[in-house]
């Protein structure tokens, strides 16, 4: 990006030259085999603690560093994108997950809970997705039946993020056959007599991300693992969709601007025809036409930070935010990929890693037809609707 970005001081730039050093440190030399093994190593996330670099926005009795500010979290992703891997998920662990827990929690939960996960060695994961059910959070056929002293949680979720190193899931489970939408979550831990990890699962891309099945068979889980009302669930998921989209906003921006960057240094050193790739018309106007876009997207999305900051980031905007840059980020790596010609389709080549990583942008957080749902709600069309 040509335009200097305004939204940053000093000290974020001090705090991204920390990030930039650990990445390439704790990440980088790691990157191949993590993707070969479908799964990134514990000992990343203890790393990154230590850095202090999980749950900064907590409390410093919780092990965080009381830091709120939003453009902290945006620094550690775009960095982690351009010099590690987007498959290294502090960002579910750190900014998705434990926040509930800290929004919800009783003061036992967080004392227990939140020290660990700042350090690093407790991982955090959420299970929502069931076999037959995806956006539609409605449909969740886990049950959880009330008993003496806690509840029994019946039912299987998959493509659980982070479920293979999840050391406690956040589960949605239905909590009254009676009523359509009551859902509680319910803190469910490793090592729970019945909680079970099914298979790792293959996937198109982000192979150093682990994504499991989970199967609940009559698991215990006590009344002092219910995280607040367990007939809200819904509501609870819901209060943090807005910043979950706008995280998945500026991931599929830094994506992007690797992968013109990375592009960039490619056309200027491969030749054809007695000349740089990037000497033809073509690839100077594709490439100038996404560095375009680019600026003038990540000029939208700074501004969207500071207002989420000042906490007014509303949901039609954070769906906005989300789709408009899923879709720049596919658009850009396949037009990147191309001017690659064939090395684009040999894994040996980031950009081919990239194409595949950056195809669930689109479906995960809301896909891009639910963001579209939400925003033309947003402009009183739903009334309208047969």
């Amino acid at each position: 990006m040509s335009t200097r970005r305004r939204i940053f001081e000093a000290d974020h730039d001090l705090f991204r030259d920390s990030v930039v050093r650990f990445t390439r440190k704790e990440v980088a030399p790691h990157i191949d085999d993590w993707r070969r093994a479908g799964c990134c190593n514990r000992a990343v996330f203890e790393a990154a603690g230590a850095q202090g670099l999980l749950l900064m926005w907590a409390d410093e009795q919780y092990g965080g560093a009381g830091v709120t500010d939003f453009r902290y979290e945006q620094i550690v992703y775009e960095e982690m994108i351009r010099h590690g891997d987007i498959g290294v998920y502090f960002t579910l662990h750190s900014r998705l997950v434990a926040p509930y827990i800290a929004r919800l929690g009783t003061a036992e939960q967080k004392a227990r809970l939140l020290p660990e996960a700042a350090s690093g060695k407790r991982i955090f994961a959420i299970a929502m997705t069931e076999p037959g059910t995806g956006s539609d959070l409605a449909g969740i056929q886990t049950r959880a039946q009330k008993t003496e002293g806690g509840w029994l949680l019946q039912g299987a979720k998959t493509y659980i993020s982070n479920g293979i190193n999840a050391d406690t899931v956040i589960v949605v489970a239905r909590t009254d056959p009676e009523q359509q939408r009551a859902f509680g979550l319910f803190l469910v831990e490793r090592g729970m007599p019945g909680f079970e990890r099914g298979r790792r699962l293959d996937k198109l891309g982000l192979d150093a991300q682990d994504t499991a099945e989970l199967f609940l068979d009559q698991v215990f889980v006590p009344d002092a693992n219910l995280l607040g009302d367990p007939a809200k669930g819904l509501a609870y998921l819901a209060e943090g969709l807005a910043e979950e989209r706008l995280l998945s906003a500026c991931q599929s921006l830094a994506h992007a601007q690797v992968a013109l960057e990375i592009t960039l240094d490619y056309v200027k050193q491969r030749r054809a025809f007695g000349r740089s790739i990037g000497a033809f018309q073509n690839t100077r106007f594709v490439l100038a036409r996404k560095h375009a876009e680019l600026d003038m997207m990540q000029s939208w999305i700074d501004t969207l930070v500071t207002e989420h900051n000042e906490g007014h980031l509303d949901a039609a905007t954070a769906a906005s935010a989300k789709l408009l840059t899923s879709e720049l980020e596919g658009r850009l790596i396949d037009e990147c990929l191309q001017l690659h010609g064939g090395a684009g389709y040999m894994d040996e080549y980031r950009i081919s890693r990239m194409y595949r990583d950056a195809r669930v942008s689109r479906i995960y957080a809301g896909s891009s037809e639910i963001m579209l749902e939400i925003i033309s709600r947003s402009l009183g069309l739903r009334e309208h609707m047969d």
